[in-house]
């Protein structure tokens, strides 16, 4: 690998947004990282990569540090770290209980806490930190209550995680993304990718820790 190639870590890899946010990398020539917890699906991913350096690791984003902080060994550096996972659960606020609140916000709001902790070693003036959020922590869900707890609890981590990181030069932005995912248009998960690439390439003197999609 090149000293000057770029890295992508993902975590939370899968055939959605965070695939396609490989792919973006992968065709700017960067080496990708990915951490999942579905072996199949990291296979199927990594086949659409070729012919760009990629090295994965089957692991649960919650107790994948060790996942992460190898990633960034292997790979020697980590230019972007992308966040995915999230929970749903499908139970309205007087049927779900605390232990699957709990559950959900450790996937949801932990995984990230973890992956940046991890990455932290392998970060450098001008990496970025990106999570993918959702309108969700604005206009919650009754019938999926926890979802909107851990969108509006991972974007503000998200904020703290820039005021924190900023000193160092590495800046951290979640993408809010008003409106339901689908195969086509606005809110294909090509779309949304792009769209979070475009908001870790903010200028770092304009830099927002929230953008959202659509503007």
């Amino acid at each position: 690998m090149s000293a000057e190639q770029r890295v992508v870590v993902v975590v939370g890899a899968g055939p959605g947004v965070s695939g396609s946010l490989a792919r973006r990398c992968a065709a700017n020539g960067w080496a990708v990282g990915l951490v999942g917890n579905d072996e199949s699906a990291l296979e199927d991913l990594v086949s659409t990569l070729v012919p760009a350096r990629v090295e994965r690791r089957v692991a649960d984003p919650v107790t994948g540090g060790g996942a992460v902080a190898d990633l960034g060994r292997r790979l020697g550096r980590i230019d972007l770290l992308h966040v995915n996972p999230s929970a749903y659960r499908e139970a309205d606020p007087l049927h779900l209980d605390v232990e699957g609140l709990l559950d959900d916000v450790r996937l949801g709001v932990g995984a990230l806490l973890v992956a940046v902790q991890a990455a932290h070693p392998y970060l450098h003036p001008g990496s970025r930190v990106t999570v993918t959020g959702s309108m969700a922590a604005d206009e919650p869900s009754a019938a999926a209550a926890s979802l909107g707890v851990q969108k509006a609890g991972v974007r503000n981590l998200v904020r703290s995680l820039d005021a924190t990181l900023a000193p160092e030069g590495v800046r951290a932005v979640s993408v809010t993304v008003r409106g339901a995912l689908a195969r086509e248009g606005t809110f294909s998960h090509d779309a949304v990718a792009e769209a979070i690439w475009q908001a870790a390439h903010q200028e770092a003197a304009d830099w927002r820790p929230e953008v959202s999609y659509p503007a």
